[in-house]
């Protein structure tokens, strides 16, 4: 959810013949969009290793994320229970990757539509989306690798933090 900022049902119902990991791209079926539009998904070098991952393991099957039945994909609450066991509760769900990756974007000077089109936003205004149909894709691209490397420098950055507590008590 992190590197892809798809909506969690997108992720859990993924298959693996829409991901193309030598093109790094994910195309999820206008059938499973919300806005009832194919939605082409760029994937950074850490989104294609993580899926690499997951096909080494259960590859074999339909779905990316495979369900306590191998015909179905994971439950609706696993994402979100898989955040709680991570001391998340009420501080994060599955949405919020998208949430927290908007906002970050914005701040780090992204271009809005870019930013609308990679979290598959349609255009509220009519004449507007009447017209405007670019995807951004080479922007999305690049925004996409970019943002997944900041991602693992704030993961890089959190094993250097020194609880404040425990040092000042060693210093007293």
């Amino acid at each position: 959810l992190a590197l892809t900022f798809v909506r969690t049902n997108e992720l859990r119902s993924a298959t693996w013949t829409e991901i193309d990991l030598d093109k790094a791209e994910w195309t999820i079926p206008a059938e499973r969009m919300k806005t009832k539009a194919p939605h082409h998904v760029p994937l950074s070098r850490q989104a294609v290793e993580a899926f690499r991952t997951l096909q080494e393991m259960n590859g074999k099957w339909s779905w990316v994320f495979v369900g306590r039945a191998p015909t179905k994909p994971m439950s609706k609450n696993t994402a979100l229970f898989a955040l709680y066991r991570l001391g998340y509760h009420s501080r994060m769900t599955g949405h919020g990757f998208r949430a927290m990756a908007s906002t970050a974007l914005n701040e780090m000077g992204y271009r809005p539509d870019v930013i609308e089109r990679q979290l598959a936003h349609v255009e509220k205004n009519a004449v507007r989306a009447a017209y405007h149909r670019s995807q951004y894709l080479e922007e999305r691209k690049a925004m996409m690798q970019q943002w997944a490397d900041f991602l693992d420098a704030q993961s890089e950055n959190t094993a250097k933090v020194v609880a404040i507590r425990r040092a000042a008590r060693g210093q007293v």
